[in-house]
């Protein structure tokens, strides 16, 4: 699997760093069990407290041809500053003392709690960082899907329809992840990912309003997400979902044809494939499809490679051209149509 260029941190790489009091933040494996983009994400400390300032070009300057003995104007290109927010995604979780004791291992009771939380914490990120939409939650970041929403104006040449009409239609992304390109942020100070706090034995109060003794757990994941340049990411969205499982219509027809034609034409719309790390985003159902094309060999374009994770982990994928195909549980199968 291709790898990321030093400077560009994910999740397990900022594991890897303690923080001022020599504790490594819970963030690597849990985090990547069933949704495989953050584990690709890059993440990068913003540049403000409460997240990313970025300066987006605008404008080309004007150039002349000059002939001797003859002056051209002055001209100058034009810029655009874009504050990102991050937000605050956090869970407290108060276990009853005598309980978590009554095992005769505390740890491990904890520990399986934890587990719990942390993948309610893992799906509600990669949820978000698809359909974050603070116009409906002013409390989330802007997600992907809200970023590319039109067939019409602003970044719509990054979005092919697959000609789906009804109401389960999904989306395949491809994203290339990069320091200029697209990214996560976490706010200036902070730390990097799901950060996991003891809390220690507290009093707590029930709902009756007696007290007990309970063991403290808080839970805070502080994220965002960047779009730099709006051109390293492809939408393809109205993939009718009855079709693809059918091998039928206009979405898997010859055997993913249709879907497997935008993919291509998706990596085009990218300006320079070496500007990150790029990868396709789908659900279950979609990579399904495309694997059985791939066992097939009905397009040679689809293969499966093997090879390290990340975290030096055997593994196989499926890649598209090269490029991997990565599954998303949290894209869901009932999208409205993208029009």
């Amino acid at each position: 699997m291709a790898t990321l260029s030093a400077t560009a941190l994910t999740l397990a790489d900022w594991a890897k760093r303690t923080d001022p009091n020599g504790n490594v933040p819970v963030v690597a494996e849990l985090l990547s069990q069933s949704n495989e983009i953050l584990e690709d994400a890059v993440f990068k400390e913003g540049n403000l407290p409460t997240g990313e300032r970025v300066v987006i070009r605008t404008g080309l300057p004007t150039v002349y041809w000059r002939a001797l003995n003859q002056g051209i104007p002055n001209s100058k290109s034009t810029t655009a500053q874009v504050d990102e927010a991050c937000d605050i995604l956090e869970a407290r979780s108060e276990v009853d003392k005598d309980l978590a004791m009554l095992n005769g291992n505390t740890s491990q009771f904890r520990l399986s709690e934890d587990q719990a939380f942390l993948e309610a914490m893992n799906q509600t990120q990669a949820t978000t960082m698809f359909y974050g939409n603070p116009g409906t939650d002013p409390k989330q970041f802007l997600g992907l899907a809200s970023r590319y929403s039109s067939l019409s104006g602003g970044n719509a040449q990054n979005i092919m329809s697959a000609g789906g009409s009804g109401s389960d239609n999904t989306s395949v992304y491809l994203v290339v992840w990069g320091d200029n390109t697209v990214y996560c942020p976490f706010p200036k100070g902070s730390k990097a990912g799901l950060v996991h706090e003891d809390l220690g034995e507290q009093t707590v109060y029930n709902s009756d309003g007696t007290r007990m003794q309970a063991l403290a757990t808080r839970y805070q994941w502080k994220n965002g997400l960047v779009v730099k340049d709006w051109r390293y990411v492809v939408r393809i969205p109205n993939i009718d979902v009855s079709d693809l499982i059918a091998q039928s219509g206009t979405q898997l027809s010859t055997a993913s044809t249709a879907l497997i034609k935008l993919m291509a034409r998706s990596l085009y719309r990218i300006p320079n494939m070496s500007m990150g790390r790029p990868a396709f985003y789908m659900n279950r159902t979609v990579h399904s499809g495309l694997a059985l094309a791939a066992l097939d060999k009905s397009q040679y374009v689809l293969k499966i490679e093997q090879g390290l994770t990340q975290f030096g982990q055997p593994d196989s994928w499926l890649s598209f051209l090269g490029v991997p195909l990565r599954r998303v549980d949290s894209l869901l199968n009932t999208e409205s149509v993208v029009s």
